[in-house]
């Protein structure tokens, strides 16, 4: 058979994922804080986009720019009269149809319902702007001092050695944030071409510093030098640092008798141990951590509903200033100027467009989640209903990874806290009558009271759980307990039976 090249026609269809709809999916599962740091970016990099003014000069805004309203359109009349380009030219450039981005949700209020438009729309009104009547307190504070320039500091005052300071220098650049050595020592002695026993020597000093534990290489040895500072490192002391393993397993008669102790001072020792530091570097693990800011806020309704609204401080509005481009575009001089404009235009609407968009999506997910979660908002942890994500986009009509990229990193406050939208998912256990499935989660919550009301003459056991659950109606294997057990650092049957003779022993 001979082979010959030939050329065939051949039609097909494929998805492309463009640049702006990359971003538009993007956008969906930025977190708050991500979400800001994001338009400010776009705000310095486009001449065409602002913040939104506060709320009292609203008046005069809208008489001169459009902000992130659904029906933002750039209309071909206004750029004929005004600039002398034509919409139908300007949306060449656009490299998909705002249409696409969801393609499954228009975002109309037919799909939202009206109830769901009124709040959004609501919401949106309040303003998201980031101006504030003043200087915040906690800008003004003094930046928190880090790990590295506390050990720095006792570094400069403890060698007057320059070699020897420069190997404590290098120690300390392999410092982890739990104030531990992660370094090779022999490689840091090779890299300077020194010995390992100066590098031994500096590491003792270094071992030092404040506070006890720092520059450890383990956690018996972090356990060791803080013990030693006390003056509590003996040799039975010394005994139960160097088997650990034995304390995490809780096998306390064989503590005893390897520190050659009764178990009155065992536990003295135990004491001792659990109020040591076994991360003394992350004293200086940086600073504030961040408040969580609720995206959406569940309220109790008079009727006996849900109200579900966005939080307006998490909803960022972005004005696209048309005066501006109005002004600059008769002065463009060549057709690089004018693509330029053009692009940051296409750019500030598709941006506008996208935040609209994500809101109502939140807002869409969230509501469905409330609505399937009631009795939990109700009643509590244990009537949590088993829920997927497939569920709740079959309810509202999207795609399921839209609602996962939706419920990532996003919180909504409720009555009995605020949760992570992912909270609201959870495995579905059978029930062992045939009846309504469990959730995972309140099953965890049943073991763990189970575990916390037992007595120490009845601890009970895996299997013994299994059991009562079934008498309760959840159908579940011991392996599952297991797992559900662990998860919540409970330990084994046999450990807890260990832990609560020694502490009823101590009592008496």
């Amino acid at each position: 058979m001979a082979l010959a090249a030939k050329l065939q026609l051949r039609q097909s269809q494929s998805l492309v994922m463009t640049p702006q709809l990359m971003q538009s999916i993007r956008l969906l599962q930025f977190t708050h804080v991500e979400l800001e740091h994001f338009i400010d970016e776009e705000i310095e990099r486009n001449p065409l986009l602002e913040r939104a003014e506060p709320q009292d000069d609203a008046a005069s805004d809208q008489a001169q720019k459009i902000d992130a309203e659904p029906q933002v359109a750039v209309e071909g009349d206004w750029f004929e009269n005004e600039a002398g380009w034509s919409a139908e030219a300007i949306s060449e450039k656009l490299d998909t149809s705002l249409e696409n981005l969801f393609p499954d949700d228009p975002g109309t209020s037919e799909r939202l319902g009206p109830d769901l438009t009124a709040q959004w729309k609501s919401a949106s009104g309040n303003g998201g702007g980031s101006s504030s009547e003043g200087l915040d307190a906690g800008d003004m504070a003094a930046g928190a001092i880090t790990l590295r320039d506390h050990v720095g500091e006792q570094v400069a005052l403890a060698f007057a050695d320059p070699a020897a300071r420069l190997i404590a220098g290098e120690l300390a650049d392999g410092l982890d944030e739990t104030g531990y050595v992660r370094a090779d020592l022999a490689e840091i002695a090779a890299r300077l071409g020194t010995d390992a026993e100066s590098v031994a020597k500096v590491l003792a000093v270094c071992q030092t510093f404040e506070p006890a534990g720092l520059f450890a290489r383990d956690l018996a040895e972090c356990l060791s030098l803080q013990l030693a500072v006390r003056d509590r490192l003996d040799p039975a002391m010394k005994a139960l640092v160097a088997n650990l393993e034995l304390l995490a397993r809780r096998d306390f008669q064989a503590l005893k008798r390897i520190c050659g102790v009764d178990e009155e001072d065992l536990l003295d020792m135990l004491a001792e141990i659990r109020a040591l530091d076994p991360r003394p570097g992350m004293a200086f693990s940086g600073g504030a951590s961040d408040a969580i800011v609720a995206d959406v806020e569940v309220r109790a309704a008079n009727d006996g509903s849900w109200t579900v609204e966005l939080n307006a401080e998490t909803l960022p509005r972005v004005l696209v200033d048309h005066i501006y481009f109005a002004q600059v575009s008769p002065h463009a001089k060549n057709q690089a100027e004018k693509d330029f404009l053009a692009e940051c235009l296409q750019n500030a609407n598709w941006l506008t467009r996208s935040l609209d968009q994500r809101a109502k999506t939140i807002l869409k997910v969230a509501s469905e989640i409330v609505r399937q979660q009631d009795a939990f908002l109700v009643h509590g942890v244990r009537q949590l209903k088993p829920l997927n994500l497939r569920t709740v986009a079959d309810a509202i009509g999207m795609h399921e990874s839209t609602v996962s990229r939706v419920t990532a990193n996003k919180y909504m406050l409720t009555p009995r806290g605020v949760f992570e939208l992912r909270y609201f998912f959870t495995a579905s256990i059978a029930a062992s009558g045939g009846g309504d499935a469990h959730s995972s989660e309140a099953v965890r919550d049943r073991i763990k009271q189970l575990i916390d009301e037992e007595k120490p003459v009845d601890v009970l056991s895996d299997d013994a759980i299994v059991d009562m659950l079934k008498e309760s109606g959840v159908d579940i294997a011991r392996r599952t307990v297991a797992k559900y057990r662990e998860g919540m650092n409970i330990p084994s049957s046999v450990q807890r039976r260990r832990e609560k003779r020694a502490l009823a022993s101590a009592g008496r």
